[in-house]
């Protein structure tokens, strides 16, 4: 048993039966030799291939039980899907003085705290970077050998 933001976590009452139903990440990728490659992206190594859609999610899902299967038989800790972790909405992160000063000087001209200003920072970056992977993902699918 073990002890996560005050909430005592029991995996022997979390049975096979209880991870089959979570909804966890699941990415397809079209092979270019034909076929399609899956993994569940919150289950390290939990990955499989077919020539059709239909047989991907057929394998996938044989894979994932195997996966957890496994993990629960060896007492492996098993994450939890994504959209059902807990954040607190703060972390620590270290960063170069320059940058620090950097940062205040930019929140300082705006006249907001440097909170709001990393805050700021990293919403307008993380909207970037996940508009290029989308964008990124869509020329993939849309690529064709001619």
């Amino acid at each position: 048993m073990r002890k996560t933001r005050n909430k005592l976590i029991d995996n022997n009452i979390r049975d096979l039966d209880y991870y089959l139903h979570l909804s966890y990440k699941l990415v397809i990728v079209p092979e270019e030799a034909g076929g399609f490659f899956a993994k569940i992206e919150e289950l390290p190594g939990c990955m499989t291939q077919g020539e059709t859609m239909e047989e991907v999610l057929r394998n996938i899902d044989d894979a994932k039980h195997l996966w957890l299967q496994t993990a629960l038989e060896d007492k492996m800790e098993i994450p939890l899907p994504e959209c059902m972790r807990e954040y607190s909405g703060r972390f620590v992160v270290r960063i170069p003085a320059s940058l620090h000063r950097r940062i205040a000087a930019l929140a300082n001209k705006e006249g907001v705290s440097l909170n709001q200003m990393v805050l700021s920072l990293l919403t307008e970056n993380t909207a970037a970077a996940e508009i290029t992977t989308a964008v990124r993902a869509v020329l993939d699918t849309i690529k064709s050998p001619v």
